[in-house]
């Protein structure tokens, strides 16, 4: 027992060392959706120029990330499609950390801090953009009544 004593007391500091930045970093934000719905849905549906919308490849891709189709001639997602947006967008977040998210940094030029490689190009210039930084306020915690009108 005594040559472990100094493996027991590392395993204790390295546990009350991440307790320690546990507490410090806080807990993570909830993703709200209904922000997501007012706020971050719009973004996915908006054309930008030089760019198709995230919508016409999302919706037909089979890949992490996939939006529900539109009805015919619909404009917006039903609330049961919007639910399923949600669920499928909130696994390429990280809650409190739009910087190492995957829905922010794959579609952000690499200029601005992205990923090198999208294949539906530079939807984001920069980290200024609108639409990027809806999304950074919802993957931060944003509700829609923090929204000013």
């Amino acid at each position: 027992m005594p040559g472990r004593l100094p493996l027991i007391i590392a395993a204790a500091v390295a546990i009350s060392g991440a307790c320690a930045v546990q507490a410090v970093s806080g807990p993570k934000p909830t993703l709200d959706y209904e922000f997501f719905k007012s706020k971050v849905e719009p973004v996915f549906l908006t054309k930008r120029a030089g760019h198709t919308r995230c919508y016409v490849c999302h919706s037909e891709s089979n890949n992490n990330f996939k939006l529900e189709r539109l009805s015919a001639g619909s404009t917006a997602w039903t609330e049961e499609q919007s639910r399923k947006n949600f669920e499928n967008v909130s696994k390429l977040v990280n809650p409190g950390d739009p910087e190492t998210s995957r829905l922010l940094m794959q579609p952000l030029a690499p200029e601005g801090g992205g990923n090198v490689f999208h294949s539906g190009g530079r939807q984001f210039a920069s980290k200024k953009d609108p639409g990027w930084k809806t999304i950074a306020e919802w993957v931060n915690g944003a509700r829609p009544a923090d929204q000013k009108k």
